[in-house]
């Protein structure tokens, strides 16, 4: 006990240098394979996945363990379909109006426009809500903490298990994304952060032929 709580030892497995070495590139060149899609199979995917997949992203670290987010399931074709047309009202208007001409100028190597059929196509959409406080029994509003650090470090966990799962994902950001909370249905101390597609890639499927930072760019080392 400490302070009053449970506490219980943790043991880890550790590995020679050599071996840690090993491990390091393998999955480094495991991770490097992965890539965002656009172009989604509808071929279903058994929901045992998807759960075993949110159950990963709920292990990432949180403030004062909080864990302050929600994941939202989406597979119904009707629900789909309004999330699409909701998404892509606000996306039209960020295409035509909104972005500035360097923003558009930096999307177009990535080959990305208002139209947004994937939502429609993947067999799950996975929406992620941060929740910025927690209700109490008597109504109290209880404070999160480090909210967005923590759910993005979910969403990493989260993308990761996609990767593993052998399947594909989207990291979409419609702005804004308050549709989402009206047609979830969701309380007020959740804000959309991230909308998921989630599901196998098209038969078809293009990704940009973009490169990654070297480590040199990326990294700063204090010896």
């Amino acid at each position: 006990m400490i302070n009053g709580y449970p506490f219980k030892q943790y043991t880890k497995e550790s590995f020679t240098a050599a071996v840690m070495d090993e491990r390091a590139a393998d999955f480094y060149n495991w991770m490097n394979e992965r890539r965002t899609c656009r172009d989604f199979s509808d071929k279903p995917i058994p929901k045992t996945v998807i759960e075993a997949i949110l159950k990963a992203a709920g292990t990432a670290p949180s403030g004062a363990h909080k864990q302050p987010w929600t994941f939202c399931v989406v597979s119904n074709t009707q629900l789909k379909q309004q999330i699409r047309a909701a998404a892509e009202k606000e996306e039209y208007e960020s295409y035509t109006n909104r972005m500035t001409d360097e923003w558009l100028k930096d999307l177009k190597p990535i080959g990305t426009d208002w139209e947004k059929p994937f939502l429609e196509t993947a067999p799950y959409l996975i929406v992620v809500f941060k929740r910025s406080y927690e209700f109490k029994a008597n109504g109290y509003k209880h404070q999160n903490y480090y909210v967005t650090e923590s759910v993005g470090l979910a969403c990493g966990f989260l993308l990761t298990a996609i990767h593993n799962a052998g399947l594909v994902a989207l990291t979409h950001t419609p702005s804004p994304m308050n549709f989402l909370c009206k047609l979830l249905n969701r309380p007020e101390n959740e804000k959309p952060f991230l909308l998921i597609p989630v599901g196998y890639p098209a038969n078809e499927c293009w990704v940009p032929d973009l490169q990654r930072k070297h480590l040199e760019e990326i990294a700063v080392f204090f010896e």
